[in-house]
């Protein structure tokens, strides 16, 4: 698999970054070091989508995953709501990107439309509050469209998937799985094999073209 990925000491640097935040997040006090090691995974992960297919695609989903690591700093530093926002803008950028590049015919038009109002009607259920359905909408837009984009949907829909999942286990941990081991064990994992296969996803497929 990695002799196919291009640039693939940067591309293993990212997963260690990110791996290794996992294991020293259940071992280090919280803090400034541990709040920079977070978002050293994605951030890695945007340099090697940057530098790996320096097309207009490349470079926009470099631009969602650079959001992407800032959210990830920005909920240890400055909270939920201040994090989410960072998630949110990356979320509708990828949104245009995948709607840019959309399949024509109707292929994946169910799976996407359960997608787009499942996600937030999900949030929402796990945590009623406004600013949760509004970042329900635009995380249920971004994997609807990633599931009908013309990139590899084995990785980029996929990913996408996993992504919302880990956002939704999120809204469970502070709403009906508070106390449990579960999201601490899943939201991690789940966020960063989802913003790995999407970023393969669309360099491989770009580097293609």
């Amino acid at each position: 698999m990695m002799s196919r990925i291009p640039k693939p000491a940067l591309f293993a640097a990212a997963l260690l970054a990110g791996l290794s935040y996992w294991a020293a997040s259940h071992i280090l006090p919280a803090g400034a070091l541990l709040a920079a090691w977070k978002g050293t995974g994605v951030g890695l992960l945007a340099l090697w989508a940057l530098t790996s297919a320096p097309t207009t695609a490349g470079r926009w989903i470099a631009l969602v995953l650079a959001f992407g690591a800032l959210g990830d700093v920005l909920l240890e530093t400055s909270g939920l709501t201040v994090g989410a926002l960072a998630f949110l803008i990356g979320h509708l950028l990828a949104t245009g990107l995948y709607w840019s590049r959309r399949r024509t015919g109707r292929d994946g038009t169910a799976p996407a439309i359960l997608l787009m109002l499942g996600v937030p009607l999900t949030a929402y259920a796990l945590f009623g509050s406004p600013g949760v359905l509004l970042y329900g909408l635009a995380l249920g837009a971004m994997a609807a469209t990633a599931w009908i984009s013309r990139f590899p949907r084995g990785l980029v829909g996929a990913g996408a998937v996993l992504f919302a999942v880990s956002d939704l286990l999120i809204f469970a941990q502070i709403g009906p799985l508070a106390g449990s081991i579960v999201p601490d064990l899943l939201v991690w994992p789940l966020y960063l094999a989802g913003q790995a296969m999407i970023a393969v996803g669309v360099v491989t497929s770009e580097r293609t073209r």
